[in-house]
């Protein structure tokens, strides 16, 4: 190899993510192909050897409206339940949706790890707020205009996302947690009967916890009932049940909290806005002034708040792990696929970034580029 292509290589190890891809895209522009096509081997020369697939096209082949509406209708009929009984009648008619869908995710998944959170949103957003629109589900649903109309006021909130949601919602209603629980350990199950080379381990995450008799509280529940399905079943299938870190008192205390969870993910989206104390559905309408006068340099909810935020996290990792060493560490948001903020997880010692889908390039390279700044 030359020395200006020695050179060359060398001053490309020291670009940041984003230099990368502006390289590629000028390389691109400026001779005219792509990326793939300056990859591709040379004709007649030897096929590289077969490399790990982890690009996936996923393809809708079929939509079954009517069965969706009927999942919905019945989530509806369960929020308006006025007794345990009347909601579980309804949740019965959910698990084999909720079934379906976690067989198929663990059939595409495979033996790969997949987490599956709890019921999280509040539950106004399933039902309508206009009147002509409750006057239509009401008639649908059997109910008077006035005995929905009242339902809907009651679940009003004037800050739900800091309301009755999350973990919340399995507290007041345990009867939701059951049934989320026997449709993942039900789908488990079948999958693992039709692929017994398989060894499925199913990851279940109780959200929004603040104090660890709440986490408690749900896990008893998803473990009586995950246990008897499985003995059940004649099954040794074991699973982990954890929580997501999104309330700043979490992170406090997280040393409690761990003695409870088999694994913490930092929810960096709700932890960035509670910790700020402004909505990331809000913040917008002001932030730009901020970075006009200096105050904040970078976006919070792009770029994670590594003095504040990132203290919370860092604390939380310690305190978990001081009293559960094997405790399983990771983020899940729009953090995961920021450079920086992936090699301050890498520094703070959690194990994974979770990110959308088109982040997870830049995830990898950023995780890659800090283990190297390590040797």
């Amino acid at each position: 190899m030359s020395e200006k292509v020695t050179a060359m290589i060398e001053e490309i190890k020291g670009l940041t993510v984003l230099e990368l891809s502006e390289l590629v895209h000028a390389l691109e522009e400026e001779f005219g192909v792509s990326a793939a096509a300056m990859a591709a081997p040379a004709a007649g020369a030897a096929a590289p050897a077969a490399e790990e697939k982890t690009d996936f096209d996923v393809i809708l082949t079929g939509f079954d409206a009517a069965q969706k509406i009927k999942v919905i209708k019945a989530v509806r009929e369960m929020i308006c339940a006025r007794t345990v009984e009347e909601r579980e009648a309804a949740l019965a008619k959910v698990e084999p949706f909720q079934q379906g869908d976690f067989e198929a995710m663990y059939r595409i998944m495979g033996e790969r790890p997949m987490t599956i959170r709890y019921l999280d949103p509040p539950l106004h957003e399933f039902l309508p707020t206009k009147d002509e629109d409750i006057k239509e589900l009401a008639a649908d649903m059997g109910m008077t205009f006035d005995d929905l109309k009242n339902v809907v006021a009651s679940l009003h909130e004037f800050n739900p996302m800091m309301g009755h949601r999350g973990c919340r919602l399995a507290v007041t209603y345990p009867e939701i947690a059951a049934m989320q629980t026997r449709a993942v350990i039900k789908a488990a199950l079948a999958v693992q009967a039709h692929h017994p080379e398989w060894t499925m381990v199913p990851e279940i995450m109780i959200p929004l916890v603040g104090e660890a008799k709440e986490l408690k509280y749900v896990k008893d529940i998803v473990v009586k009932t995950a246990d008897e399905l499985i003995k059940a079943a004649g099954s040794d299938m074991k699973y982990l049940v954890g929580t997501m870190i999104e309330i700043p008192r979490a992170a406090l205390t997280a040393g409690e909290i761990a003695k409870e969870a088999d694994f913490f993910s930092f929810g960096t989206n709700d932890l960035t806005q509670m910790t700020f104390g402004f909505s990331r559905d809000d913040a917008g309408k002001f932030l730009g002034a901020y970075y006009d006068k200096k105050i904040y340099e970078n976006d919070p909810f792009a770029k994670l708040d590594q003095k504040g935020v990132g203290k919370l996290v860092d604390m939380a990792c310690k305190l978990g792990r001081s009293v559960n060493p094997d405790l399983h560490l990771g983020i899940c948001g729009e953090h995961g696929g920021d450079p920086s903020s992936v090699e301050f997880c890498h520094r703070t010692g959690l194990d994974y970034v979770s990110c959308s889908p088109f982040r997870v390039p830049i995830a990898r390279l950023a995780a890659a580029q800090a283990a190297i700044k390590e040797m």
